[in-house]
């Protein structure tokens, strides 16, 4: 009988790796091979499972990418953008799959995750969930419907201790916009207001970004018009409905030919 693929998690320790090994555990559809942490980290040489408060699990946290990855078919990523570069090319040298929702790139980070794809399979989302891809088409639609009469703004709560700003989804969505216009975002986007800043420039797509307590994300989509205004919100109350769309991405990479894919093509939308 054939084995499920295997997985290895990144970031093991954190919020989200915990999250990530817990779905992965659970599903009858995948096995957990390998668990990742930073150089230092006092998980390192250690059952996973132990470091967890529960029984051996077999699986021995490593600061060894490239050779967790190779006896894996997925590795799945939620850390910080320095060390996700380093994580793709490590699933390029190996042939992993590699299913990242890191977010906060620079244009040189995209650059290399862009030139590791030419050798592996890497599924990037700023969001995973199957709501927010949703949303995402339908904020391209709405776009292209409306002219530059209607004023688009993106707005999205966080957790306190998120780093990033604007977080990757709500550039997910400012791309959306922007592309149903027939414009490039880095041509409109507007990510900070602060004194007299003068009139909303025509065309423009702000962003505005709230951070409190422990709220998971909320996004709205804003296009405010002459009298009538439209908005297009997800809200995630469950941090799992991540884990469970990188898990899928995971399963949906297997076999398919090197190349940089998101969750739009995961889930047939694209």
């Amino acid at each position: 009988m054939t084995q499920p693929p295997g997985i290895v998690v990144t970031g093991a320790s954190g919020r989200m790796g915990r999250m990530l090994i817990e779905t992965v555990t659970a599903s009858d559809r995948a096995r957990l091979t390998g668990a990742v942490e930073r150089s230092g980290h006092d998980w390192i040489g250690r059952d996973l499972g132990t470091c967890l408060g529960g029984p051996e699990t077999g699986v021995i946290v490593t600061d060894d990418a490239a050779a967790a990855f190779a006896g894996a078919q997925a590795a799945l990523d939620f850390t910080a953008p320095s060390a996700t570069v380093a994580f793709a090319r490590a699933a390029a040298e190996t042939g992993c799959a590699h299913v990242i929702g890191t977010t906060g790139f620079g244009k040189e980070d995209l650059s290399a995750i862009a030139g590791s794809a030419k050798k592996t399979v890497i599924v990037r989302a700023g969001n995973m969930s199957l709501g927010v891809n949703l949303l995402t088409m339908l904020t391209r639609k709405v776009a292209e419907a409306l002219d530059e009469d209607f004023d688009i703004e993106i707005v999205e709560s966080h957790h306190n201790r998120k780093v990033d700003a604007p977080s990757g989804t709500a550039l997910m969505l400012g791309e959306a916009a922007a592309a149903g216009r027939g414009v490039a975002l880095d041509d409109v986007a507007d990510r900070g207001r602060d004194g007299i800043t003068g009139a909303r420039k025509r065309g423009d797509i702000g962003f505005a970004a709230i951070r409190g307590g422990g709220i998971v994300g909320e996004h709205d989509v804003i296009f405010a018009g002459p009298g009538e205004r439209i908005v297009l919100r997800h809200i995630a109350d469950d941090r799992g409905l991540f884990a469970r769309g990188a898990l899928r991405a995971a399963l949906w990479a297997h076999g398919k030919a090197p190349g940089e894919y998101d969750m739009l093509d995961v889930l047939g939308l694209g």
